[in-house]
């Protein structure tokens, strides 16, 4: 039986032999599930979602409309127990990669590969940068920053102007971009220093009310 601490890291070496120049993200949160691990390629992103012999498909068809909500292609990693049957319960656009546990270590053969057929949306993708990301693709593309906008404004306003202001081939090589150079190191002084730039006052000065005054009226004789 193969568990999925002995899979991840030799899960990960063979991705980067396999498809070149990767970087993966581990344990992020997309929709109701929460991705295993996301592939970052120079020209896309894919989900991937691990199954171990010790797992089970209570939660896998929840888990496939989300990956499918927020990547461009995606990949079940499964244990032996699982290969007869996987088929069945994934897409005919998802890929398949069986593992085998050997004397020498996990053996990943990839049965099927992914294809396009996801539901993925840049609205949905550029969610998952940082704000100081998206702040990056605002200054490359000359837009305005909306300090004072929230995020999810901020993500919108991007989407809105694919395919005019910024073309989409340009947007996804500095989509991923962002993501190769991401350093969780630095990050959380990123993210402190834009609040502070963009920090809106909590105080509001106002003005004093005036006072109406009360008129009595006469009273009647």
């Amino acid at each position: 039986m193969i568990y999925d601490k002995d899979i991840r890291e030799p899960l990960f070496d063979w991705l980067e032999e396999t498809y070149g120049k990767v970087r993966v993200i581990e344990e992020k949160t997309i929709g109701k599930s929460r991705a295993d691990v996301f592939m970052v390629l120079p020209g896309a992103i894919w989900g991937l979602e691990i199954k171990s012999d010790a797992d089970t498909y209570a939660r896998l068809a929840r888990q496939v409309k989300d990956y499918d909500k927020f990547f461009d292609r995606n990949l079940v990693v499964v244990g032996t127990s699982h290969a007869m049957h996987i088929e069945e319960h994934v897409p005919a656009h998802w890929g398949i990669i069986t593992v085998d546990q050997t004397e020498t270590g996990p053996d990943f053969y990839l049965l099927r590969q992914p294809s396009d057929g996801t539901k993925v949306t840049w609205e949905r993708k550029l969610a998952l940068l940082w704000r100081p990301e998206l702040v990056a693709i605002q200054e490359k593309f000359r837009m305005p920053r909306y300090k004072e906008k929230s995020k999810a404004f901020v993500v919108k306003a991007i989407a809105e102007q694919i395919g005019t202001l910024i073309p989409e081939e340009q947007l996804q090589e500095e989509y991923s971009r962002l993501l190769f150079e991401r350093d969780y190191t630095e990050i959380a002084q990123k993210i402190e220093a834009f609040k502070q730039e963009n920090k809106r006052s909590t105080t509001v000065e106002r003005k004093p009310r005036k006072r109406r005054k009360r008129v009595r009226k006469a009273s009647k004789i």
